[in-house]
């Protein structure tokens, strides 16, 4: 299991747009994926549950895998919440 915590650095956090952006990401990996905010723990590739967190600006994320690529899709889902979702700042 690979385990990553992010901190969510763009304008509005896990909502709407990047929220779908990230379980799309998910999506592209064949290892369960989950996502971890204040005790609560739900799958990374359910767009209801991600929403479900309530994550916003300066939150911090906890992101884990596992399965055979679970390396490169923590690695993905650092990149693109890094990156903020392709926000301009």
């Amino acid at each position: 299991m690979v385990r990553q915590e992010l901190v969510l650095k763009n304008n509005v956090g896990l909502h709407a747009r990047p929220a779908t952006f990230f379980i799309q990401r998910a999506n592209e990996f064949k290892c369960s994926i989950w996502v971890e905010k204040d005790n609560r723990r739900v799958s990374a590739k359910s767009l209801l549950g991600v929403l479900s967190l309530g994550v916003a600006t300066g939150d911090s994320i906890l992101v884990s895998a596992e399965g055979e690529d679970e390396d490169a899709a923590v690695a993905g889902l650092q990149e693109l919440v890094n990156s903020n979702f392709g926000e301009i700042a």
